[in-house]
């Protein structure tokens, strides 16, 4: 089966400024893929170029098969979209904004009754289905956006930052109905700043900076590759720091705290604790923060 998304080389530049530098990357049909970055590293843009609704500089880039600036519209008709903001019509109940939105894609009276009716009751909102949208909370306003982008069936449902905001019920609701949705066949592209959202649902992922691919894999394989299975923390003073340099033993600054890898937490906790005198350590697993940390660097972005 080809990948439902291939892009290589892609570009996109605004004017002389370089926003997408010549990206490769290939989605597989019923896999979540992710983009991960900080601001301006591109992933929205990327995406912008994915729904057809940003035409790309150079590159190559093909949705089932076919070219977004000459295929927009059969593309659009297989896409469903969650924008990262929310953008119901206010003056509208839950279930009439998703009657409205049906319309868009020509889906008759009878057959778009039935789909917002079950789509309602996948994302627990029936309850909710004539109230209007500005009474609503914000969680419950995410999930009607979320079925507004099933209304026309479609095979990619592309998400921008999904479940920013939303408190953890919510949160863990809508990664239950993404998965579903995964099994039943659809294919999630996503972006999130949620680290531990990406390691949840991710299969795939790839981590951009400055418009470029940094690195791409599961979020179990990028971890082990890039930081290994454990990190071990201890207070950033100049006895610990100078006892790692004298041993070689690799280590990051990270504010107030060194971070220590390593696939022996035991053995080399024991080493540090017997060798750098007294000191106070933590071990955990390492995550998919490490290792976006790592890669992009612990400076705030604007």
């Amino acid at each position: 089966m080809p990948p439902v998304i291939v892009a290589h080389a892609l570009e996109k530049h605004f004017g002389n400024i370089p926003a997408v530098r010549g990206i490769t990357f290939a989605v597989e049909e019923g896999e979540a893929f992710g983009f991960l970055g900080p601001n301006g590293a591109g992933k929205t843009t990327t995406m912008r170029m994915v729904q057809c609704v940003s035409p790309r500089t150079g590159g190559r880039l093909d949705v089932f098969g076919m070219d977004p600036a000459v295929d927009a519209r059969a593309i659009k008709a297989r896409l469903g979209v969650v924008p990262q903001e929310n953008n119901l019509d206010p003056d509208l109940t839950g279930a009439e904004n998703l009657l409205a939105y049906a319309r868009y894609f020509g889906i008759p009276r009878r057959t778009a009754e039935e789909r917002v009716a079950r789509l309602l009751a996948f994302v627990q909102m029936e309850g909710k289905k004539d109230v209007v949208i500005e009474t609503l909370s914000g969680g419950m306003r995410r999930r009607l956006i979320l079925a507004r982008a099933l209304v026309n069936d479609p095979d990619i449902l592309i998400l921008d930052e999904p479940t920013t905001g939303l408190d953890p019920q919510a949160r863990h609701l809508i990664w239950e109905r993404l998965r579903t949705l995964q099994e039943e066949g659809t294919t999630l592209l996503l972006t999130t700043h949620s680290m531990e959202e990406a390691e949840h649902l991710c299969d795939r992922l790839v981590i951009m900076d400055h418009g470029e691919v940094l690195v791409e894999g599961s979020p179990k394989d990028l971890i082990r590759t890039t930081i290994g299975g454990h990190i071990i923390e201890v207070a950033a003073d100049e006895t610990v720091i100078a006892c790692l340099r004298s041993r070689g033993i690799p280590y990051e600054t990270a504010g107030t705290l060194v971070h220590v890898p390593t696939d022996r937490p035991n053995e080399l906790a024991r080493t540090l604790l017997d060798t750098c005198g007294a000191i106070t350590l933590t071990t955990r697993p390492a995550t998919l923060e490490d290792v976006f940390l790592k890669l992009t660097g612990r400076t705030l972005r604007e």
